[in-house]
């Protein structure tokens, strides 16, 4: 069935525009209670949210359909994304709900959901709360109705579990450290796992009022942790985006490493720990550098999909751990069930300490490739699948690159866009492709 409201990471939208209004989030309270209901005789779902003051208005729409459909409901307040997926697992709960717009600027949110697993549900779980949505509701009598009430140190719970996955005998005594939240989900949490663990924290964009979630800070808007690195001549930096989900890390001397590299740096420590790493899940962007480097020291890279629930669908199918994106949402499934912005920072930081080695010179043997995408806006009726213009260019192309480069051409999923990507030796080459391959579209 065709997904009307659920898109690559949950449903996300605009608030007060469909279907991010209260109504709606009773009727998908209700849906998804009666989804649960089928397996589950009395379900229990744990709602967690991020700093938006939207998120009360959702929370209690949610709180509404759920009760409605006679489901218990915990609730935390502010809490990471991956911080719901573990407390979801270990109180053994039906569902893990969270109520975020991630990267997405205040006045967006959203809803991902979480199995009793800790992990992210796949598309037929969704389609199936798509035809409950278009069912009538089936209210249960008053005596059957759920009940709500708050997670008592939801927050202390999740700490310690991000402090469990640093290496025992290691500590962060010694460095100083920036900690950038994005006035989001881990302003009271990111903080105190890196000082509980021993370093000196400098917390920047951790100040939220309701409204300023990702706005110059975080994940997304990293200049802001680079100058408070240098400011406070810190020895690194991290960047979380509003549901910490997602890394971005900085360097003393003001160097941004994407997901892309620090994926291999954790490869790489358990490479040295004497570990298996049989394989690696990235996806389409994956940089061809980082797949080149991983096969030279024996490691499978398989690509995915664009988005992380598809690179964990790829490492559960293969029984692999490590995968994740060049935006910064990185998986360590022998640490978490999902990706986990802190977690990931610890996993890199626990190779700086183990090894001793800057993570500029553990990158030696990984320079990426210059990326050139363009999106190309499609004419009515044309099939770029069978666009023999395009196609005879593309062929051009990648005899021109060989094996130093390569094409990805894949359409938008919301907007009539073709996304047309370059990864070549250098940034004229790739830009000087990817004109070539849009100029031949319009033929």
């Amino acid at each position: 069935m065709t997904r009307v409201h659920f898109g690559t990471d949950g449903i996300r939208g605009t608030v007060g525009q469909s279907p991010i209004t209260p109504d709606f989030m009773l009727r998908l309270g209700h849906s998804v209670g009666r989804v649960l209901k089928g397996a589950d005789p009395k379900p229990t779902v744990l709602i967690g949210k991020d700093t938006r003051i939207s998120g009360y208005m959702i929370e209690s729409a949610l709180e509404a359909g759920f009760a409605s459909a006679g489901v218990d409901v915990l609730l935390t307040g502010p809490l990471p994304t991956p911080g719901i997926a573990y407390l979801t697992r270990a109180l053994r709960l039906s569902l893990g709900v969270v109520i975020s717009a991630s990267h997405n600027p205040f006045p967006d949110n959203g809803i991902k959901f979480f199995s009793a697993r800790g992990e992210k549900l796949p598309d037929e779980w969704e389609a199936r709360v798509e035809a409950s949505l278009e069912q009538p509701p089936q209210w249960v009598a008053s005596a059957s109705l759920g009940k709500a009430r708050k997670l008592e140190d939801a927050r202390g719970r999740y700490i310690e579990f991000c402090k469990s996955t640093f290496g025992s005998e290691l500590s962060l005594k010694g460095l100083k450290i920036v900690v950038d939240a994005a006035h989001g989900a881990a302003y009271h949490v990111a903080p105190e796992v890196f000082h509980e663990l021993g370093a000196e924290v400098v917390a920047i964009g951790c100040s939220p009022d309701g409204t300023n979630i990702n706005a110059g800070f975080g994940a997304t808007a990293p200049a802001a942790l680079v100058q408070a690195v240098k400011d406070h001549r810190a020895d690194y930096g991290i960047a979380l985006d509003g549901d910490a989900d997602r890394l971005q890390l900085v360097d003393a001397s003001g160097r941004l490493y994407n997901g892309d590299e620090l994926l291999y740096v954790m490869v790489a420590d358990r490479l040295a720990q004497g570990q298996s790493v049989p394989g690696v899940v990235g996806t389409l962007m994956t940089n061809l550098a980082v797949e080149s480097a991983l096969r030279q020291r024996g490691v499978e890279f398989v690509r995915a999909r664009v988005g992380d629930r598809y690179v964990l669908e790829g490492l559960l199918a293969r029984g692999w751990n490590l995968g994740g994106e060049g935006s910064g949402h990185l998986l360590a499934l022998d640490r978490h069930t999902t990706g986990d912005g802190i977690i990931s920072a610890l996993q890199v930081l626990q190779a700086v300490c183990r090894s001793g080695v800057t993570l500029a010179d553990q990158l030696r043997p990984v320079t990426l490739l210059p990326q050139v995408m363009i999106n190309v806006r499609l004419r009515e009726g044309l099939d770029w699948k069978s666009h023999d213009p395009l196609h005879r260019v593309q062929r051009e192309i990648e005899a021109e690159l060989g094996t130093s480069g390569r094409i990805l051409i894949r359409p938008s999923g919301t907007e009539p866009l073709l996304r047309v990507m370059v990864e070549a030796r250098d940034s004229q080459m790739a830009t000087r492709c990817a004109q070539r391959l849009a100029q031949a579209l319009e033929i």
